[in-house]
């Protein structure tokens, strides 16, 4: 093992500096608010759970956990997503009577990374869980609050693109026979990776009809027009029904006002093996990755002892910084220079200024060696130096 340089961090970890650290309070305050709005409670959970619980539930894969032992010989994990703690809590501790649940988180989470390649193994979500509510209007919902966040957040253009992976699952288990075949299939799609999809439909031995329609599969991206298209490749009735969800699903978003960023995308799938239904993703401008994604879990707290249906989504703070650019710095703090014979007058000033809600930092001169690139700094300075009524 190479000696480690003493400003090194572990692999994937960041600093977040005073000015970021600003910018992202702000946009998580304002996404923080519009939850609240919508009546979503905020809770946390621990940021280290045990492995044989959290763990093996989550849809992260075994070699991204991070992991340790306790002083008992428990393996421990650091907390790789947000959705299977709380469903943890929601099934210990808050769905005795089995109401509809509305939970809201910020929180990191922990990933390891083989090669950082410029992604971070800690970063923060942002999210909604809508719990024991297995109808498709709270689908809607938290698609609908979704957009809101994003607006309230800075984000102007952003598409949200929603499938349904039980339709995926039934149209390539009719056409193939068989789940390993179906799952070899899907893994093109994950990787988004259409070239090499198409290559390997064409080596299948199928009828040349059944491999037109896996081709013509690749083509259900759109508007409302979608639907019809599955439904004339579909045939299983389960397969109908996730078509029939994702109809219910477009007319609700339309209620809300919000089909312009709406596209369906029947092709989607996601890396979250806990998924049963509806899914989605967010994409921004000027990120080439998803800011958010979400989507509809109905079996994840049966194994919490638990049955019943959850949707919800997940936001990328970091990736939303990405999205927005360069923010706009407002200098909004003012500053108290004195000198040591007026510190007395100089603190109970500041105080009297933070007691206004104005942001007041104080600064004795002696410790400032360039007065004028200090205080430019400032949106005001007041200068208390010299004897005490002569500031100058």
């Amino acid at each position: 093992m190479s000696q480690l340089f003493m400003f090194e961090k572990p692999l994937g970890m960041r600093d977040t500096l005073p000015e970021l650290y600003e910018a992202k309070s702000q946009v998580q305050d304002a996404i923080e608010s519009e939850m609240k709005l919508w009546g979503y409670q905020f809770m946390d959970t621990p940021a280290l759970e045990y492995y044989d619980t959290v763990g093996t539930a989550s849809a992260i894969l075994d070699q991204q956990l991070f992991k340790l032992l306790d002083n008992q010989g428990h393996t421990l994990v650091l907390r790789p997503e947000m959705t299977t703690p709380i469903a943890r809590v929601a099934a210990s501790k808050l769905l005795q009577e089995n109401l509809p649940l509305r939970l809201a988180y910020s929180a990191s989470v922990f990933r390891a990374q083989q090669r950082e390649g410029g992604r971070p193994a800690e970063f923060e979500q942002i999210g909604v869980e809508a719990i024991a509510d297995e109808s498709v209007s709270a689908d809607g919902e938290v698609i609908a609050l979704m957009v809101s966040a994003l607006r309230e957040a800075g984000i102007k253009s952003f598409q949200i693109s929603v499938g349904h992976i039980a339709f995926v699952q039934e149209l390539f288990l009719q056409i193939l026979g068989t789940e390993e075949r179906a799952q070899a299939l899907t893994k093109f799609l994950y990787e988004k990776n259409f070239v090499g999809y198409r290559e390997h439909v064409k080596s299948l031995n199928l009828s040349s009809i059944d491999k037109q329609r896996l081709l013509d599969f690749l083509k259900l991206r759109g508007g409302e027009e979608v639907i019809e298209r599955a439904l004339c490749l579909i045939e299983n009735e389960k397969g109908r029904e996730a078509i029939q969800k994702l109809k219910q699903l477009w007319d609700i978003v339309v209620d809300y006002g919000e089909q312009a960023n709406l596209k369906l995308d029947l092709t989607l799938v996601s890396h979250m093996s806990y998924y049963t239904g509806i899914l989605f993703e967010v994409y921004a401008d000027k990120v080439g990755f998803p800011i958010g994604n979400g989507g509809r879990y109905n079996l994840l707290l049966e194994k919490f002892g638990k049955t019943t249906g959850a949707t919800g989504f997940a936001l990328r703070l970091d990736r939303i910084l990405e999205a927005l650019g360069e923010l706009k710095k407002e200098v909004t703090t003012e500053c108290v220079l004195f000198s040591g014979e007026r510190r007395k007058e100089a603190f109970q000033l500041a105080k009297a200024k933070r007691g206004q809600g104005i942001k007041t930092l104080l600064q004795d001169i002696q410790g400032v060696r360039n007065i004028d690139e200090f205080t430019g700094q400032f949106a005001e300075v007041t200068f208390l130096i010299g004897k005490a009524g002569k500031g100058s």
